[in-house]
């Protein structure tokens, strides 16, 4: 029989223990557990391992301290122009107090969605369309910092705030489209106006540049042109000069300078004249010319 006794003791040991481990609780890291004993608020357990009391203690939720998103379907709002349109929000908030979040509001998911929709309404309520659909920052700052306020004794945080879509009646969505496509027409045509000008005014400009090239290349052309007949003519001159001075510088005779003369209406007959008339002082050169030519032969003669 004693061996009744020890079976006993084994199990009653074994139960003990299976009751004492399912009784450790681990919470991991971002999430929190709030803890009831005999039905009243007892503790938050934080990140590590803890010893719930059989019997006496129960874990009755088990929270996430992490951002969440919520994302809430489009809501019915009404402009102050009295224009219904569509708008869903999306909200991200962090639990920052178990606790409040446990015992402050039945079903938490819900009491954000309704005061939120009436948040949305409230502020729309006071904008025309126009207005609602070009402050998106305005309306989402607005509602983050209304709604923190309102869920901060639930003991939630609210951070952002996000209007996903603003849907206004299909009429108005195509006087809408309308408008945008004769805006961006609109500045099409200025954009075209604007390079169709840029380019006329480049050809102008290019035109008129080449236009002064020309003239300026005519310019010099003709410059370089007066200055080369200039420097012919100074070459002439100089010439001349040279030639007045060094037959100066010779004491020619008169018989000398005659026949230089008659070289000169020599050169200027140039085999093409038919009739040329000279001076009477020139006219016995011819036979003088003659004369000293044989007696320069006959002096050679004689030499031989």
């Amino acid at each position: 029989m004693e061996w009744i006794g020890y079976i006993g003791i084994g199990i009653l040991v074994l139960l003990v223990l299976l009751v004492l481990v399912t009784n450790i609780q681990i919470v991991q890291q971002s999430r929190a557990y709030v803890v009831e004993r005999l039905g009243a608020y007892s503790a938050t357990w934080g990140v590590g391992l803890h010893f719930k009391i059989p019997f006496f203690e129960r874990v009755v939720k088990k929270v996430s301290l992490k951002e969440q998103v919520a994302d809430f379907d489009p809501q019915p709002v009404i402009t102050k122009d009295n224009v219904t349109m569509q708008i869903d929000t999306v909200i991200y908030f962090q639990i920052t107090d178990p606790k409040l979040y446990t015992y402050g509001v039945e079903h938490p998911m819900n009491a954000i969605e309704n005061l939120t929709a009436t948040t949305l309404r409230n502020i729309i309520g006071e904008m025309e369309l126009d207005q609602s659909l070009t402050s998106r920052d305005v309306i989402n700052a607005k509602m983050r910092s209304i709604l923190d306020e309102a869920t901060d004794p639930w003991g939630i945080k609210v951070n952002r705030v996000e209007l996903k879509n603003i849907l206004p009646p299909r009429e108005i969505q195509n006087a809408m489209e309308k408008q945008m496509k004769a805006e961006r027409e609109r500045r099409e045509a200025i954009l075209r106006a604007e390079g169709e000008k840029r380019s006329a005014i480049l050809t102008a400009e290019g035109e008129k540049e080449s236009a002064i090239l020309r003239a300026d290349a005519k310019k010099q052309e003709q410059i370089l042109e007066a200055e080369g007949r200039a420097a012919a003519i100074l070459a002439v001159q100089k010439a001349t000069a040279d030639g007045i001075r060094l037959l100066n510088d010779a004491a020619p005779t008169d018989p000398v300078l005659r026949l230089r003369a008659l070289e000169a209406f020599s050169a200027a007959a140039d085999g093409k004249a038919t009739k040329i008339i000279i001076p009477s002082e020139i006219q016995g050169l011819a036979g003088l010319a003659g004369g000293i030519i044989e007696s320069v032969k006959d002096a050679g003669t004689a030499a031989k």
